[in-house]
C-alpha cells in the first residue's frame, strides 16, 4: 500500500468535509440571525404570542430536524432557530396538530400549556366541570378553537354526565328535570346532543342563533377542517376538509336523521340552583328545569360595535355571509383580523365593487398565511385599498367619515360605502359566564365561587 498516498488523500477529504462543514456553519448562521430578526419583529407585533392552542417545545428533547416546521400548514408558526424548534407566528395556530405527529421524537405537544393566568379561560377540571359543580363547557370557550376537538369535547362531557345520572329512563317528562341542557348547536352542542340521544338521557338544546354557531358566520365556501372523527349513529368522518356549506349540510343531514330536537332563537339568560340542586333555567322562551347544563358556546358571542353615529343603519352590517350578492358598489369593511381580511377580498372579486379596508393599527399581523398572501396580492393589484392607523369617527347614507393618522398629522376624510361591514370580533359571553358563578383563571378562589345553603340561591 502506498501510505504517503493514502495519507494525501485522505488529508485532502478532511479539508473537503471541513470546508463544506465551515460552509453550512456560516449558512446556518446566516439563517439564524434572518430568524431571529423575523422573531423579533413578531415580538414587535405581538404576532408570537399564541392567541388559543399552540405547540410547547421541550427543548431538551428537539433535534431541529425541521419536521414540524414542514409539517405545519399555516406556514411560519414554527421556525427551528440555532438547532431549536421555537415559536415564530403562534397567533397563526388554529391546533390541527400535525407538528406534534410529525415530531419523531415527541418533542412537541399542542395544547393551552399554562392557562393559570388567562382571564379569559374558565377554571376547568379534568372533566371538562366548571367552578360551579353540574355545569360544564365544551368547546372553544374552554380555549381551543378546533372543531374536532369542540365535538370530542361534546361527547365527553354529556358521557361524564351519564355515569353520574346512572341508568335512568331517557323519556323527556313534564314532572321531572331534564337530565342536561345543551346551550349552543355548534360543533361541542351538535356533538353533545348525539351523545345524549346515543345514551338514552333526556335533553334538550337551545341556541340564540341556529344550527352550526360560528361555523354557520363563515363566509360562503370557506375552507373548514374537522380532521377523523367519531361521532354516535354515523361512525368517523374522514373528511379533513369540508367548506362551510359542505360542513352544514353535513350536520343537518346528520341531526335529521338521528332525530335531534334543536330549539332556535332560544337565548340563555340565567341559571338557578334549587334546594334539590338541579337548575332552573332562564331562557327567553320561558324556564326549564334540568340536572347537568353544558355551555357550547362560542367565545365571539355578540358582535362587537364601533359606537359611533349612523351605526345603527340598516347598511351597517357584521357578517357577511355571501359575498356574490354584493355587486357595483362602494364596499367599507372595519377590521383588520381573518374575518375581515377574507371579506374585503371575497367582496373585491365581485363585479364593479371598490373596496376599501380600515384599520386600526399600523400593518396587519395575526392572520394565517392563506390571508396575509391574498391581502399582500389584492394591494399591490389595487384590488382593495387599505387605510391604516384609522377610525371609523361616524357613518351616513352612503358615506362614512373616517379619521387616518398619518406622519403629518391626523385628518379625516370622507369615502363612499354602499355598505359598512364592521367584522371586529364579538363580545365574549364573559358577563353571563361571571352572573352564573363560574370562575376564571387568574381570579381570586373565592370570588365566583357557587354559595349553596337551604335556601334558593343565584348560582
Amino acid at each position: 500500500m502506498n501510505w504517503p498516498l493514502a495519507v494525501g488523500v485522505a488529508s485532502f477529504l478532511c479539508s473537503v468535509l471541513l470546508a463544506v462543514a465551515i460552509w453550512q456553519h456560516r449558512i446556518r448562521g446566516a439563517a439564524d440571525r434572518r430568524l431571529l430578526e423575523q422573531l423579533q419583529e413578531c415580538r414587535a407585533e405581538g404576532s408570537d404570542r399564541p392567541i388559543a392552542q399552540h405547540p410547547q417545545i421541550n427543548p431538551y428533547l428537539c433535534v431541529g430536524c425541521f419536521s414540524c416546521v414542514r409539517a405545519c400548514p399555516e406556514g411560519n408558526v414554527l421556525a427551528v432557530v440555532q438547532g431549536k424548534a421555537r415559536l415564530m407566528r403562534a397567533s397563526r395556530c388554529v391546533g390541527y396538530g400535525y407538528c406534534q405527529d410529525a415530531c419523531p421524537v415527541g418533542a412537541l405537544t399542542v395544547g393551552l400549556g399554562d392557562v393559570q393566568s388567562r382571564s379569559d379561560i374558565p377554571v376547568l377540571s379534568p372533566e371538562l366541570e366548571t367552578s360551579v359543580p353540574g355545569i360544564f363547557i365544551a368547546g372553544e370557550l374552554g380555549g381551543i378553537a378546533l372543531i374536532r376537538h369542540a365535538m370530542q369535547q361534546g361527547s365527553q362531557v354529556v358521557r361524564t354526565i351519564s355515569d353520574r345520572l346512572g341508568a335512568r329512563d331517557g323519556a323527556r317528562s313534564e314532572q321531572r328535570p331534564i337530565d342536561v341542557l345543551i346551550v349552543g348547536s355548534g360543533p361541542a352542542g351538535i356533538a353533545a346532543a348525539l351523545q345524549a340521544k346515543h345514551i338514552g338521557i333526556s335533553y334538550l338544546v337551545i341556541d340564540q342563533n341556529d344550527l352550526g354557531g360560528t361555523v354557520r358566520k363563515y363566509p360562503r365556501n370557506k375552507l373548514t377542517m374537522t380532521q377523523p372523527i367519531e361521532l354516535p349513529f354515523i361512525g368517523r368522518l374522514r373528511r379533513t376538509e369540508y367548506t362551510k356549506e359542505e360542513l352544514l349540510r353535513l350536520w343537518e343531514d346528520i341531526i335529521r336523521k338521528a332525530r335531534v330536537e334543536i330549539r332556535p332563537s332560544v337565548r340563555l339568560l340565567g341559571l338557578t340552583r334549587q334546594p334539590d340542586q338541579t337548575f332552573s333555567a332562564e331562557t327567553s322562551e320561558g324556564t326549564f328545569n334540568c340536572r347537568y347544563v353544558v355551555l357550547a358556546l362560542g367565545r365571539r358571542g355578540t358582535p362587537r360595535r364601533l359606537d359611533v353615529p349612523g351605526e345603527e343603519s340598516a347598511h351597517v352590517l357584521y357578517q357577511l355571509a355571501d359575498a356574490a350578492g354584493y355587486t357595483n358598489e362602494d364596499i367599507l369593511v372595519v377590521g383588520g383580523g381573518d374575518s375581515a381580511i377574507e371579506a374585503a377580498t371575497a367582496l373585491a372579486v365581485q363585479p364593479g365593487n371598490c373596496v376599501t379596508l380600515s384599520y386600526r393599527r399600523h400593518a396587519f399581523f395575526r392572520l394565517k398565511q392563506r390571508n396575509e398572501e391574498r391581502i399582500t396580492r389584492f394591494l399591490s393589484e389595487g384590488r382593495v385599498r387599505v387605510l391604516f392607523n384609522s377610525q371609523v369617527k361616524s357613518v351616513e347614507p352612503g358615506s362614512a367619515i373616517i379619521e387616518v393618522e398619518e406622519a403629518g398629522g391626523v385628518q379625516e376624510i370622507t369615502i363612499r360605502a354602499d355598505h359598512v361591514f364592521v367584522l371586529v370580533g364579538g363580545e365574549p359571553p364573559y358577563p353571563l359566564l361571571k352572573k352564573i358563578g363560574i370562575r376564571f383563571n387568574g381570579e381570586n378562589e373565592q370570588k365566583g365561587e357557587c354559595i349553596r345553603t337551604d335556601k334558593e340561591q343565584k348560582v
